[in-house]
């Protein structure tokens, strides 16, 4: 389907049942991507997975958001499912509810042990290569004083410009010289009255 049709049916949708959608992307400046690198970590995982167990995967969805929701987040400095809800997350093993008691084997207990396992495995791996990925393009600067460094600009809403459209606006301004260094990213500049 075209995406500008799904993407006007979503906001549509939304809009009839009185909530609204906020529909973002990579490339906009508002959202730093990082959905986008979740997504991508997962469907890596996922056709590990497929590739590696073999058969449908609906079957490995289950464990590869165990494995996922339950794996250190370094941002977060704890798992998903633990900054969501409070606490840990019950292993798939005891996901029957009280009443229902399946057949339950030690064969099939380490089995699934076994297959957490190899997708925890495949999803550093995913991790990894997305993190070599932005490394790549990650460039450090450090400024020293007496630098001169442009200074980004956002155009301000409300202020009255002569070009309507964003496309010619000037994105950086000239040149300004480091006084001081702050922080490890924060520099005092020689701003103009």
């Amino acid at each position: 389907m075209d995406p500008r049709f799904l993407s006007r049916f979503w906001v549509s949708l939304s809009k009839a049942l009185g909530t609204k959608l906020h529909p973002s992307m990579a490339a906009h400046p508002q959202s730093d991507g990082q959905l986008e690198r979740t997504i991508e970590i997962l469907d890596d995982m996922l056709r590990a997975c497929v590739l590696e167990f073999g058969g449908n995967r609906e079957k490995y969805i289950p464990l590869i958001e165990f494995a996922y929701n339950n794996s250190y987040q370094s941002t977060i400095r704890m798992p998903p499912f633990e900054a969501l809800y409070g606490r840990r997350c019950r292993p798939p093993i005891c996901w029957e509810e009280v009443g229902d008691r399946g057949l339950l084997g030690p064969d099939l207990v380490q089995e699934t042990i076994e297959k957490i396992r190899i997708i925890r495995k495949r999803m550093v791996a995913a991790q990894n290569r997305q993190k070599s990925c932005a490394d790549k393009r990650h460039v450090p600067l450090e400024f020293v004083i007496g630098d001169m460094v442009f200074l980004k600009v956002f155009p301000m809403k409300g202020v009255v410009r002569i070009d309507k459209s964003n496309k010619l606006n000037p994105r950086y301004a000239w040149p300004f010289e480091i006084l001081e260094r702050i922080g490890p990213l924060v520099y005092r500049l020689a701003l103009p009255p």
